[in-house]
């Protein structure tokens, strides 16, 4: 069997996503190119051997190496079953960094600066309801309850389901798209041949977009999913729902918007304001 109908079999058996299938086939053909030799005999030291190029020469970042590392792992672990390869590799630690959020202004001139009537409603669907732009790419017509005004997410993370908001505008907006693209088939975002819109387009377009009204922090397709939550958290929204909104398997991927909620951050007294103020206390002002 080849390298690629080993992983094939492994995937099948596994039920990966079609996005991580895609993912670690192509990190594994640039370790196979790397190498130059039948990646199925290989065992650590060439395997660290790639790592290392990856940070030394490549300079990848620590999120990227580790996406690298993970496709060598299902390789080895779970396609070959020789799991001793990469018994111990370590994941190169992760820096950790505020995710970017955007004024309401800043929203509203990005989606006016998108001229695709397709790659808007995917946004709004991301800032509306909290949607990855894959889930919102994924949508069908028949997800769309206007009579309980909800959404239902079938092709979220791991293949987990759940329900989200169906807000009015949001609704105005998919018949707006709708009455526009009349989709034939059951997608409601049909891309080129069999498939659905591409993230890829969608993210050059939100980069165009971001370029054109001048926002110069680093806006990608899930910058407006960060400002959902974000928003949310500044509703009193509390953790747990924002949590099953999103799509979550663990609370800790949600709790990183806490550090990003400036308006939760405003709204705590310090300690300080709160002791008892006489001429003797060090906070006195003399």
């Amino acid at each position: 069997m080849t390298v690629d109908e080993i992983l094939e079999r492994a995937f099948d058996l596994r039920g990966t996503p079609p996005t991580t299938r895609k993912t670690y086939t192509y990190c594994i053909h640039l370790f196979e190119r790397f190498v130059g030799r039948d990646v199925t005999t290989l065992g650590r030291q060439q395997v660290e051997q790639f790592l290392l190029h990856l940070v030394r020469e490549r300079q990848l970042s620590a999120s990227s190496h580790n996406v690298y590392a993970a496709a060598l792992r299902f390789l080895y672990d779970a396609a070959l079953d020789r799991p001793e390869v990469m018994l111990r590799v370590p994941r190169r630690k992760q820096p950790t960094r505020l995710a970017v959020v955007l004024s309401a202004t800043q929203i509203v001139q990005l989606l006016c600066a998108i001229p695709s009537i397709a790659v808007r409603t995917v946004l709004l669907l991301a800032y509306g309801a909290g949607l990855r732009v894959s889930e919102a790419c994924a949508l069908r017509v028949e997800d769309i309850d206007s009579g309980s005004m909800l959404l239902h997410v079938h092709n979220g993370k791991r293949g987990r389901e759940r329900y989200v908001m169906l807000s009015p505008r949001l609704l105005a907006a998919l018949r707006a798209y709708w009455r526009v693209r009349r989709p034939a088939g059951p997608a409601l975002f049909p891309g080129r041949g069999h498939g659905t819109l591409h993230r890829a387009s969608i993210a050059r377009a939100v980069r165009r977009a971001a370029r054109q009204v001048g926002i110069d922090k680093h806006v990608t397709t899930h910058t407006l999913r960060h400002c959902f939550a974000t928003d949310l958290l500044e509703q009193g929204v509390d953790l747990r729902t924002v949590q099953v909104l999103l799509g979550h398997a663990s609370l800790s991927s949600t709790t990183r918007y806490l550090h990003i909620s400036t308006a939760r951050v405003q709204r705590i007294a310090s300690p300080l304001d709160r002791l008892p103020m006489t001429r003797s206390s060090p906070a006195t002002p003399r």
